[in-house]
C-alpha cells in the first residue's frame, strides 16, 4: 500500500510587521539604544505575519484546512482522523483538534501531536502509520502556529536579551495536507533522530506542571547558539543515513525543504551538508521562523511546480531536540 499526500495548502495572518518595527519596540519597551538594523542583520529576517489580537493558532489551521478540503473536493465528513500538529495551542485543554474539527464540520477522531517544530512532519507520519495500520482512511494533519506571542517584548539586561533573541525570528502561519493511500510513490522514506539530554537548550516552559501560572515562562528562552551547535553536530549524520539507504543524491529531487531558523542558519546548512541552493525554497527572509508551519509553507508554495515523480526531501529540526527527514514523491 503506498501513502501519499494529496493535497495541501496554507494560511498567512494579513498583519505584516517589519523586523526593523518589531526591533524598535523592544527597543523602546526596554529602555535601549540598538544600532539600526541590527535584530535583522543578525538573523536575515527582514519582515514576518503576525496573527492580530483575535486570531488564534485554530484559525489559520481552520483556514489552511478549508482551503486543502475544497482544492480536493473532499467533504469534512469524509475525514477520520484529524490532527492538529503543533509547537502552539489554543489553550491547554481541551486538544485544539477539537476547535478545529468543530469548525470544519467533521466527525473524525481527533487529537494533538506535539513535538516542537517537527509537530507538523511527525503528524504527517503519524497519520501515514495509521493508514497502514488500517486504523484510517483519509487523515487530515493541520498546524497553527502563533509563537509570536512567545516573543519577549522588552529585555532587563544583556542576559535576558540574549536567551530571548531567539524569539524575535518568530512569524506566524498554518498549513494542512490530505493524507491518505495513492496508486503510486506517495511517502517514501521516513527517519529521525532524537537527542532528548539537550531539551532544556530552548523552548517556552511555562503552562505546564513545572510552571502553570505566570507571564515569564511564557516566552521563549534558549541559547540559540547551543542549537545550532547541536543540529550541525548531529544533523549531517542523519542525512548520510538516508542517502546511503535510499541510494538518493541531491540530484534525486526536485526540492529540499529545510526548516528554516534564521538566514544564517539556512546559509551554514547549505555549507556543511552541501545541498544546492537552488533545490531549496527560501521563506525566512519574508516570512521568519513559522515554527512546525514552516515546512507545511514551503510545500504548498512549491506544489505547483512539481510533476509526477518528482521527488522532495523535507528536513525538520526540533526543540527537545529532535531531527526528521521525509521524502515524499508526487503521485
Amino acid at each position: 500500500m503506498n501513502v501519499g499526500i494529496t493535497g495541501i495548502a496554507y494560511a498567512l495572518p494579513a498583519r505584516e510587521v517589519p523586523t526593523a518595527d518589531l526591533q524598535r519596540q523592544v527597543a523602546l519597551a526596554s529602555g535601549l539604544r540598538l544600532p539600526p538594523g541590527m535584530f535583522e542583520q543578525a538573523t536575515g529576517i527582514r519582515r514576518r505575519r503576525m496573527a492580530s489580537a483575535g486570531e488564534y493558532a485554530s484559525d489559520l489551521a481552520v483556514d489552511a484546512a478549508t482551503k486543502v478540503l475544497a482544492e480536493t473536493g473532499t467533504d469534512p465528513l469524509d475525514v477520520d482522523l484529524l490532527l492538529f500538529a503543533s509547537a502552539t495551542r489554543d489553550m491547554a485543554e481541551p486538544a485544539t483538534a477539537h476547535v478545529v474539527q468543530a469548525a470544519l464540520g467533521s466527525r473524525a477522531h481527533a487529537l494533538d501531536v506535539t513535538n516542537a517544530c517537527n509537530s507538523f512532519l511527525n503528524g504527517i507520519d503519524l497519520a501515514r502509520s495509521m493508514i497502514l495500520a488500517g486504523r484510517a482512511t483519509r487523515a487530515l494533519v493541520v498546524t497553527g502556529e502563533t509563537p509570536t506571542r512567545a516573543m519577549r517584548p522588552k529585555v532587563d539586561g544583556l542576559a535576558q536579551a540574549r536567551s530571548a533573541f531567539a524569539g524575535y525570528t518568530f512569524g506566524d502561519a498554518g498549513a494542512a495536507v490530505l493524507v491518505e493511500r495513492v496508486a503510486t510513490g506517495g511517502i517514501l522514506d521516513v527517519d529521525g533522530d532524537t537527542h532528548s539530554e539537550h531539551w532544556a537548550a530552548g523552548g517556552i516552559f511555562g503552562g505546564g506542571s513545572r510552571h502553570p501560572r505566570g507571564d515569564e515562562h511564557t516566552y521563549f528562552t534558549g541559547d540559540g547558539h547551543r542549537l545550532r551547535r547541536i543540529f550541525e553536530t548531529i544533523g549531517a549524520g542523519l542525512l548520510d543515513r538516508v542517502a546511503k539507504r535510499t541510494g538518493y543524491g541531491w540530484d534525486a529531487y526536485a526540492k529540499v525543504l529545510v526548516h528554516q531558523v534564521s538566514l544564517p542558519y539556512l546559509e551554514r546548512f547549505v555549507q556543511v551538508t552541501g545541498v544546492p541552493p537552488e533545490k531549496l525554497e527560501v521563506t525566512v527572509g519574508e516570512l521568519g521562523n513559522m515554527a512546525s508551519a514552516t515546512l507545511g509553507v514551503q510545500l504548498a508554495r512549491v506544489r505547483p511546480t512539481l510533476e509526477t515523480g518528482d521527488r522532495v526531501l523535507l528536513v525538520g529540526l526540533g526543540g527537545g531536540v529532535s531531527l526528521m527527514t521525509m521524502i515524499w514523491e508526487v503521485s
